[in-house]
């Protein structure tokens, strides 16, 4: 009997959030997991569905119909996923339950925080669940800042408090929290996000060197534990979970370089800009006469199928020097040793990606938890600089130049290396990370 329930709290459920940025740390997750002896359950909207080819060892199973809440618009689409997939959920989770043998069952639900849905069916279901976080720890902090400047009805905050310091958010300014769109639609989804309910534990994709403070904050606002067990791509290295197809033929441009000397740019899998802006972006690139990897998601132009609208000249100009794709394997391209530099837009798991090989930033944010990162990139941890503004060739020469030749751009590489080792060690048998996601496997063994 003792032998049997041991083998009851070995398979995990695991609920991805429908996006790129999403997917990946919770796949990577599924990966720690599945090495250290459990079996993995992954049940996924029909957008976005995550290829079942890449993790051959997991179960994939698919939410009916669930994406017959799609719009074109985040935060609406995830409200309504919410309210469409509760009752299939628990369909499917008592599906999963009747199919296991008598000495098999569902340790956990782990589930990502805008899938909120998850955890009330577990309670129903009278399963544990606990709740994967895939932005940084700082992220959490903003929120109840937003609640309270909305209720005092400070949101949207006039144009000449944005560079104004937040209170007791240190780095952070006003135009840096992640305020979005249809503000009451927002503000519900990051209520509903927010609240853990039953859930058990909280989950980090971070590291305890990166964000000691703001994890201390956290825990302290949490009545459960919470796990930094990041940076996840480094204890599941062999997890891949792109959507979108990779061109590799860049690996080989990447080995006729010379050392530090490419800048790599990719804006992620889900930010637009105009033709106008692309050719900027272009110019900049081709006039810094830097070695440029450059990403161009098809569909990402507005009004353009791919980089067609660039001109003539500039293919011309640029010769051998520069290599465009459509997507990229960047934890490859960012470990290469002949790049130097990342232009990105910051998302969290590029940020993590560049930070744990080393590499200086150009940040561009967008939207969401960008400006958050990247302003931790630029003043706490110091290693890049803000490309703020209108994009614009001559600003982006300059910024490139300043952190692939100037010396400002020197000092930032030796933080960033600096930081790079720290991480190691906090990866390390007895590092910080190494230690939590121990503490996580032993909580989940035990629920």
């Amino acid at each position: 009997m003792e032998e049997q329930g041991k083998r009851r709290l070995r398979r995990v459920v695991l609920v991805p959030g429908p996006f790129q940025g999403h997917i990946n740390p919770m796949l990577q997750l599924g990966s720690i997991l599945h090495s250290n002896g459990f079996s993995i359950t992954v049940v996924h909207t029909q957008y976005n569905s995550p290829d079942p080819s890449t993790h051959p060892d997991f179960s994939f199973l698919p939410l009916p119909d669930s994406s017959s809440a799609l719009t074109g618009e985040f935060i609406p689409f995830a409200l309504q996923l919410n309210i469409n997939s509760e009752a299939r959920f628990k369909e499917c989770l008592a599906g999963v339950m009747r199919q296991l043998g008598p000495g098999d069952g569902i340790a956990c639900i782990i589930y990502d925080e805008i899938m909120y849905f998850s955890q009330a069916a577990a309670m129903d279901l009278k399963l544990p669940s606990i709740v994967l976080r895939t932005g940084c720890a700082a992220i959490s902090l903003t929120r109840d800042v937003l609640f309270q400047l909305s209720a005092e009805g400070h949101i949207p905050f006039p144009e000449s408090k944005s560079n104004d310091p937040v209170p007791e958010l240190y780095p952070l300014r006003f135009k840096d929290l992640p305020i979005m769109e249809k503000l009451e639609n927002f503000l519900q989804l990051l209520s509903k996000a927010s609240n853990i309910g039953t859930s058990s534990a909280i989950i980090y994709n971070t590291i305890d060197c990166l964000e000691n403070s703001s994890l201390a904050k956290v825990q302290q606002q949490c009545q459960v534990p919470t796990f930094a067990i990041g940076p996840m791509h480094r204890f599941a290295s062999a997890s891949y979970s792109s959507l979108l197809e990779e061109d590799s033929s860049c690996l080989a441009w990447l080995d006729k370089q010379s050392s530090s000397s490419v800048i790599y740019v990719s804006l992620g899998s889900s930010t637009y800009m105009d033709a106008k802006e692309l050719v900027e972006m272009a110019w900049g690139l081709a006039n810094s006469q830097q070695p440029f990897l450059w990403v161009v998601r098809p569909g990402s132009v507005f009004g353009a199928e791919w980089i067609e609208v660039l001109p003539e000249s500039f293919k011309k100009n640029i010769d051998e020097r520069g290599y465009i794709v459509k997507w990229a394997p960047q934890k490859k391209i960012l470990s290469h040793s002949a790049v130097g530099g990342f232009l990105s837009h910051c998302g969290w798991n590029s940020t993590l990606e560049s930070i744990c090989e080393g590499i200086p930033m150009i940040c561009r944010p967008c939207y969401g938890d960008q400006g958050v990162n990247t302003r931790y990139i630029s003043h706490i941890w110091r290693v890049g600089m803000e490309l703020e503004g209108e994009l614009e060739r001559d600003e982006i020469e300059r910024a490139i130049r300043k952190l692939m030749v100037d010396e400002e751009g020197k000092e930032m590489r030796m933080r960033g290396k600096n930081l790079k080792e720290r991480i190691e060690v906090c990866t390390k048998e007895d590092g910080s990370s190494y230690n939590s996601l121990k503490e996580l496997i032993k909580m989940i063994m035990s629920c």
